[in-house]
């Protein structure tokens, strides 16, 4: 490996590139998903090749192959596109500086999932399955379990040379019921693609599927013939799974600087914080402290180094409720006056890297998950996302979640379906009085974070625990 890098950074420094770097990656992914009874889908594969950014008169090139052999028209390709760039190249492109390091890092894990008979995971998941209809008249029971072994590694003409092997494993379950003229979901541990970690098969085993999968089935059910959550301003108590979707959408993607720099926005559009408010705008009130941390273990933005060699990193994003940084990368620090805090990822060895959220989490308060509801007194609980919505700016939103709880008294009372909440980004933080604590802190994964063009899919995490805000806008459909 050290040799084939090293060939491909002396063609492009004799190529008149001022800066190269070349990222080898490989990809082993296992997904399983079962559906009433059945196996519904099983795929297995691998995917593997090599990426080169070459920097010439201030202008990016990037070219890629999965065939080793064509490493010289790889280089040459990525030259001469810089060459082309230049010509429209406006300012061009300056880097912060970066020690040169030589390194090593894999995902610590108790089990290596590809090591885990296929037969074992499929029994798992057809009897998780098997008990989510034993809550009742559920029309459809699914569950799902996803494996990812990354091996990338990254040399730079600055001397760089860092292998890294990072290990995911993920699953969930779904429960659909049907009745009463509605069609109601339950999902554990979370929505949508379920939950992930980088871990070991550990991480599976530690869900205990099966062991929830009654107590989901019975809850879709009830579902059907619970009353509508009531509009109005109420104090509502998010849980984890659905402020992790909030934190990411309202508060992750917000301060990618490149989308405030204008560089991202026909995917997923701007950003409404502007360079004038870093430093000194109040996004939330004191209760709110937001870190981008891709060093803590087990969250799915954990890694050693960034895809342009920049080492983890805990970075405060909101303190106290201020604003006070952006996620950057060795390109938009500069602008700052900064270096790179390190969230430059690419998407397999075929996509340039980009700014991407690592861990996004919100800190733990002093509170316990009861204590929050007898201070609430009276007001709405939400728990697992079901639907999002909000604009290119991300001031304006509106999420549903799965389901909601009346807090009555200073405890969960009656069960509500179809829970809905609006509000404004900075509002809705402003509004925010207590966060829970250590003890129901969660570091929930994302593995399917859409951004740029083409299209890229960023595996992030978001730490949270249940938090309170006060006044806000509930039930509007």
């Amino acid at each position: 490996m050290r040799a084939f890098t090293a060939g491909i950074l002396e063609q492009a420094r004799r190529g008149g590139a001022a800066y190269a770097d070349v990222r080898v990656t490989s990809r082993d992914h296992e997904q399983i998903a079962v559906k009433n009874g059945n196996v519904q889908a099983l795929t297995a594969g691998s995917s593997a090749g090599f990426g080169v950014r070459v920097l010439v008169d201030g202008t990016w090139g990037f070219a890629a192959s999965s065939r080793p052999d064509a490493a010289e028209t790889v280089v040459a390709d990525a030259l001469r596109l810089a060459r082309a760039g230049s010509l429209a190249k406006g300012s061009g492109v300056w880097l912060s500086d970066l020690p040169p390091v030589t390194d090593t890092y894999r995902t610590p894990v108790t089990t290596d999932p590809f090591e885990v008979p296929l037969a074992d995971k499929v029994a798992l998941l057809l009897e998780a399955e098997r008990r989510l209809h034993h809550g009742g008249d559920i029309r459809v029971g699914e569950a799902r379990l996803s494996t990812l072994k990354e091996r990338v590694t990254f040399a730079s003409t600055e001397g760089s040379f860092i292998e890294q092997e990072l290990t995911e494993c993920g699953a969930g379950l779904n429960a659909t019921a049907v009745g009463a003229g509605e069609v109601q979901t339950r999902s554990y541990p979370n929505a949508h693609r379920g939950h992930h970690a980088t871990r070991g098969y550990e991480f599976i085993k530690e869900m205990d599927l099966a062991g929830n999968a009654e107590r989901v089935g019975r809850e879709a059910v009830a579902l059907l013939n619970a009353d509508q959550c009531p509009p109005g301003r109420h104090d509502l108590v998010l849980h984890g799974t659905q402020l992790a979707l909030q934190i990411h959408e309202s508060c992750g993607h917000p301060v990618e600087l490149d989308r405030v720099l204008g560089f991202e926005a026909g995917y997923a559009g701007t950003s409404f914080l502007t360079r004038d408010k870093l430093g000194s705008f109040r996004y939330g009130s004191p209760a709110v402290n937001i870190v981008a941390d891709a060093t803590r273990p087990g969250g799915l933005g954990t890694f050693a180094y960034d895809d342009e060699g920049v080492p983890a990193q805990r970075v405060p994003i909101i303190s106290q409720g201020t604003f006070v940084n952006y996620l950057t990368s060795r390109e938009t620090a500069p602008l700052l006056g900064q270096a790179s805090n390190g969230t430059m990822r690419a998407d397999g060895w075929n996509r340039m890297p980009i700014i991407r959220m690592t861990n996004i989490n919100l800190e733990p308060g002093d509170w316990s998950f009861d204590e929050l509801l007898r201070d609430t007194g009276t007001g709405i609980y939400m728990e697992i996302n079901r639907s999002w919505s909000i604009d290119d700016k991300r001031l304006n939103f509106q999420f549903g979640a799965e389901a909601a709880w009346e807090i009555r008294d200073g405890s969960l009372g009656p069960m509500l379906k179809n829970p809905t909440y609006t509000g404004i980004t900075p509002e809705f933080w402003q509004s925010c009085d207590a966060v829970a604590g250590e003890a129901d802190w969660v570091f929930w994964g994302t593995p399917n974070c859409g951004k740029g063009e083409p299209s890229q899919s960023a595996h992030v995490g978001h730490g949270a625990a249940p938090a309170r805000f006060r006044g806000v806008r509930v039930g509007i459909k």
